[in-house]
């Protein structure tokens, strides 16, 4: 498509490379400057001009402008149809390379995967610097109004950058205009704004603030949210929405709650005692009172005493822990973890021991040396996997064992040599703190940007480089190649196949279903895109007014599906669980699960090892059971479909965690072998937790907790204190 830049002097773009589609807008790289993207709106409105026009009278300080960094990627120009109307259409705004979500770097998995030297101090640079973006927006009158994880970028230097600028809520205190967020995260939207429709709200500051000391803790405790803890009540646990609202942060001092910190989660006392007591004027003070939450200054402040009171730990130089502590906690941690250790040493980076499966934890060792060294410093269940479209044959290439040892060496020296520059750099940026107060410089020297292009590639290398990204999970980097490929050739379907496959793991469904829609124009026959748009209607059928129009639009997809190729299993699966979704709702519950439970049936016939399609079944009768005078029969069918998935595949802990469920409400019911139907109950929950836990799944670990908790005693406290089963299931 075609557009019109004003400004320096008129220009028309012509927009061909898409580099991400959401609700509202598409986002094009700008073929005459690789550092800038256009963002075009599917339907511009009046208002869209006008919050931007008031967005570009008044931009924000940069917290990071020494530095040549993005901290807020505010929009730059206004494009205008290419038409000579006049209308506005969208906007330029800088292109943020080189980053990732924030949830990569909280959380411990992915950050181990990622940026394995991203380092608790790393941690604390990035709260500072978020702190700081926060600030200068606060000062600029702006309210973020959707505070979430993916709205945040992070590098590898701990600097931040705030994208989706646009969806901001922005004062045009000229026109006496408000233009309001009109979207929100429940897991960091205050209990004030709960359950309300954001668009008829106007946000202020201490909205902000509440999802700012969500995602600091969650940068400080290794991801777990301060509301997340073992419910101690009756089953599952109430969503986050509901914690919230009642005020049951897990740490409260001044009154108990129903949860216990998740045993897995960093202990609370390991935090700075200032910060610890920030964490509870947000949460619990400022629960009744949203003027109590501190301020985005205050938590800059408060986290950089922090920073300025770490100490290296004696074992390993790459755990940095705070003074007051006895012992380093990270050494504490890895040996909870079975050796999984949050902060890999350098030696096992090089050696990649970081990258190994846990293992069963040893004999405790001797506890970490009383001496310290000052640290340098400054100022879901049912989760589906697209169906993967590959059709080239990749070679990989051999690897010389030779040459290994000398990688280790060379890796080894390189990291203290990184280490090294940091000091240098650490004392060399200091003085550029007190310039600016929302000024919170990087660790380390940025890293040159990743360059994509190469045009002495074919389409077919940017597909298979692609797929090499996508079976990594860098998934952004995926989108980025399949787009260079499409560029190369925009007839060939599979590249919108397996670019659509990408959004959808970043849950980006409205982008996967255009990739989707795409594939299908080019080759209506392509059964893998009609499956995976059937699975992007699902999913979006809970962002919908009509959720039903959504499940009838997956609904018709499985079917054409499974009219080209009666074999496909997967068609047969997916449409399975939307049935068993809609029969939730409709009033014949029971004639839905019967359609659901028969197309699970075909998928077990057309394929007898497919675990998936056994736990879907079962999971059907358990629901089915509700309905039905013969709930035991049922309930036992349902026990003889977990068991087989769990005979196919026993690494499945979301058919432990459901089959001890059942288990369990069977004892309930008197059934015959109540004993036995209990304590298969409590082994199964003990399994689910346990392969959670490995797997670093927090949710579904604390809600098998939580149902142990309910089987064995009615209440977690006396479980927690002296129950063998805790004891059991701990890494």
């Amino acid at each position: 498509m075609q557009v019109l830049r004003c400004f320096p002097k008129p220009e028309l773009l012509d927009l061909t490379v898409n580099l991400g589609r959401g609700g509202e807008a598409c986002v094009y790289a700008v073929p005459s400057d690789e550092n800038l993207v256009a963002k075009i709106y599917h339907k511009p409105v009046v208002t869209h001009a006008q919050k931007l026009q008031a967005m570009l009278a008044k931009p924000p300080e940069n917290p990071t402008a020494n530095l040549e960094h993005i901290s807020i990627a505010w929009p730059r120009e206004l494009l205008q149809a290419a038409d000579g109307s006049g209308n506005i259409i969208g906007f330029l705004m800088p292109r943020i390379r080189g980053m990732r979500p924030i949830m990569d770097f909280y959380n411990p998995g992915t950050r181990r995967q990622n940026c394995p030297l991203f380092n608790y101090q790393y941690l604390l640079r990035t709260a500072r610097n978020l702190a700081a973006a926060f600030a200068a927006l606060h000062a600029s009158e702006y309210c973020i109004g959707d505070v979430n994880e993916s709205n945040i970028l992070v590098s590898d230097t701990a600097l931040v950058t705030l994208v989706d600028t646009d969806s901001f809520q922005v004062r045009d205190s000229e026109q006496n205009i408000i233009y309001r967020c009109s979207v929100g995260k429940a897991e960091y939207t205050p209990p004030e704004l709960q359950n309300k429709t954001f668009a008829q709200y106007d946000r202020d500051s201490s909205h902000d603030l509440f999802g700012l000391a969500v995602l600091i803790f969650q940068l400080l405790m290794e991801g777990t949210h301060p509301f997340s803890g073992i419910f101690q009540g009756v089953f599952d646990p109430p969503a986050y929405e509901a914690r919230i609202i009642d005020g049951h942060f897990t740490y409260c001092r001044k009154r108990q709650v129903p949860y216990q910190p998740t045993p897995i989660a960093p202990p609370w006392e390991m935090l700075h005692p200032s910060l610890r007591d920030l964490f509870v004027r947000c949460f619990e003070d400022g629960h009744h009172n949203p003027q109590l939450r501190p301020s985005a200054q205050t938590w800059l402040s408060a986290v950089a005493v922090a920073e300025e009171s770490l100490v290296t730990c004696a074992v390993n130089p790459q755990h940095f822990y705070d003074n007051h502590l006895q012992q380093c906690p990270w050494c504490e941690r890895a040996l909870r973890l079975g050796g999984r250790d949050p902060f890999p040493s350098l030696e096992a980076i090089a050696s990649k021991e970081h990258l190994q499966p846990r293992r069963q934890p040893k004999k405790r060792h001797t506890a970490t040396p009383r001496f310290r060294k000052p640290a340098t410093v400054a100022s879901t269940l049912h989760h589906w996997q697209p169906v993967f479209s590959h059709n080239f044959s990749t070679s990989k290439p051999r690897k010389n064992s030779q040459k290994s040892k000398f990688y280790t060496v060379m890796f080894c020296l390189l990291g203290f040599g990184l280490l090294g520059y940091l000091d240098v750099m650490i004392k060399f940026t200091r003085p550029f703190v007190s310039q600016n107060p929302y000024t919170q410089q990087t660790l380390m020297s940025r890293q040159g940007n990743n360059n994509f292009s190469n045009e002495n590639l074919t389409y077919v290398d940017y597909y298979e480089r692609g797929n090499t990204d996508y079976q990594k999970r860098d998934y952004e980097r995926a989108i980025e190649n399949f787009s260079q490929g499409i560029k190369k050739n925009p007839n060939y379907a599979k590249l919108y196949i397996n670019r659509g496959n990408s959004r959808y793991n970043m849950n980006d469904f409205e982008g996967a279903l255009a990739d989707y829609n795409q594939a299908l124009k080019i080759n209506p026959l392509e059964v893998k895109a009609l499956v995976n748009r059937g699975n992007a209607y699902y999913m979006l059928a809970d962002y919908s007014n009509d959720p039903d129009q959504e499940y009838k639009k997956a609904i018709n997809d499985f079917n054409t599906a499974i009219s080209l190729n009666s074999h496909d299993t997967e068609a047969y699966i997916r449409r399975g669980i939307v049935r068993s979704q809609i029969a939730k709702y409709s009033i014949n519950s029971q004639q839905e699960y019967q359609k659901s439970i028969a197309d699970f049936t075909q998928a077990i016939k057309l394929n007898l090892s497919k675990a998936e399609a056994y736990f879907q079944r079962g999971l059907a009768r358990y629901q089915f059971a509700q309905y039905s005078s013969n709930y035991a029969q049922e309930y036992k069918q349902a026990i003889s479909d977990f068991t087989e998935a769990i005979n196919i595949n026993p690494n499945m802990p979301k058919v432990y965690l459901k089959r001890g469920m059942v288990y369990f409400e069977l004892s309930q019911y008197g059934e015959s072998k109540v004993q036995e139907n209990h304590a298969q109950a409590i082994e199964d929950l003990e399994k689910s937790a346990q392969m959670y836990l490995e797997q670093e799944d927090m949710d579904n670990y604390q809600q098998a907790l939580s149902n142990i908790c309910v089987i064995v005693s009615k209440k977690c406290d006396t479980m927690f204190q002296s129950s063998n089963i805790l004891e059991q299931i701990k890494p």
